[in-house]
């Protein structure tokens, strides 16, 4: 069945439906990695996003239990230049198409996302719509120059509940802001006692958990949608060890003084190089983001710059100059990607041990 891509700008392009059949619209972004597509696709940072894989080829491994970032997954559709219909792997439970049919999510493939992702970068992220080839071109280009933006991604992604991931090790509690769940993964690999709680959960509530360190993680949007996420880090760095992820990173620094600032197209796949500026070493990332701290607004007796994007010099990570608390931009426990920044959940572990040190110490002089 044909189906048609219209952008905004007026862009029209003709494909191949898959996936589920209704329509739907949203901001057109791409990713470039070369595998994880599931990973992608479940990730809560890409809600209300039609996502583009720049690669020719996606769901040639199929679709399987041990691959998702959420439960449900929160993508408003995929526009890709090739699927496999009849994946190989041995961990495969059905094919990318079927997944998507189950969780309504619509598809186009047949479309020259080499062109898209140019275009894309030229212009920066679109609106666009993914609908039947009969509809009206200029119904939809009426409909999505009068859409909106959301206001409230990280609400619909965040739980409405705490919840535990239990453990024997650090008491951390993660401030989920659209969790991915490789971040969980990580912290049960070092034996943390995991609470993960709203969005919109108060410092002081967060601080009768007794909590060793809070975790900020990742999410999608424009992170002065919510600033009231902002005065509870204000109150939390000083107390105990802090470090944020994607959007977490973002209002870290908004809480201590810095700007946000939307990009022309992002930041989305899973090879990015980031230098760190403590060691001068070379890693690769994934990524996944829309906005970055504002260059020349971070006040260096508040905030160190740690790391940069090697590609375009953006801040990728920081660490106050006073408090036990850091952040990075780039997404750490990768799900997809390179694991070359999973040691900064070992740098969490010990920023907590250091402080549990002080702690005791201090006791020790009374």
């Amino acid at each position: 069945m044909k189906r048609k891509l219209i952008l905004e700008d007026g862009t029209t392009l003709i494909g191949t439906a898959f996936g589920s059949e209704r329509e739907t619209s949203g901001e057109v972004v791409f990713n470039t990695s070369m595998t994880g597509y599931q990973e992608a696709i479940s990730d809560p940072s890409n809600y209300g996003q039609i996502l583009t894989f720049s690669y020719p080829l996606i769901g040639n491994y199929g679709i399987n239990r041990d691959d998702f970032e959420s439960i449900q997954p929160v993508i408003k559709g995929i526009i890709a230049k090739e699927v496999c219909d009849f994946p190989s792997n041995w961990r495969s439970s059905m094919s990318l198409s079927e997944f998507l049919k189950l969780k309504n999510i619509p598809g186009i493939s047949g479309i020259d996302t080499r062109m898209l992702t140019r275009l894309i970068r030229n212009k920066g992220i679109l609106k666009g719509a993914i609908c039947s080839a009969d509809e009206n071109t200029g119904d939809v280009l009426a409909r999505l120059r009068a859409m909106i933006p959301s206001v409230d991604a990280v609400k619909q992604v965040s739980t409405a509940k705490p919840y535990p991931s239990p453990g024997r090790g650090k008491n951390v509690v993660v401030v989920d802001l659209g969790l991915k769940h490789g971040i969980l993964r990580e912290l049960t690999n070092r034996g943390c006692d995991v609470t993960v709680v709203p969005y919109h959960t108060q410092a002081e509530e967060i601080l009768t958990l007794s909590p060793d360190g809070v975790l900020l993680s990742n999410g999608p949007g424009n992170p002065e949608h919510v600033l009231e996420v902002c005065e509870m880090i204000k109150v939390i760095q000083r107390e105990v060890a802090l470090f944020g992820i994607g959007l977490g990173h973002q209002l870290f620094a908004l809480a201590n003084g810095c700007r946000i600032e939307k990009m022309l197209f992002g930041h989305r796949g899973s090879s990015y190089p980031v230098k760190d500026l403590t060691t001068g070493k070379i890693i690769f990332t994934a990524q996944n983001h829309g906005y970055e701290v504002t260059e020349g607004s971070v006040n260096s007796a508040t905030l160190s710059i740690t790391h940069r994007a090697l590609n375009g010099g953006s801040i990728e990570g920081l660490a106050h100059q006073i408090f036990p608390a850091f952040s990075l931009q780039y997404e750490p426990e990768a799900s997809p990607g390179s694991e070359d920044g999973k040691q900064a959940f070992d740098r969490f572990i010990d920023i907590m041990n250091e402080q549990d040190g002080k702690v005791e110490q201090h006791a020790e002089t009374y």
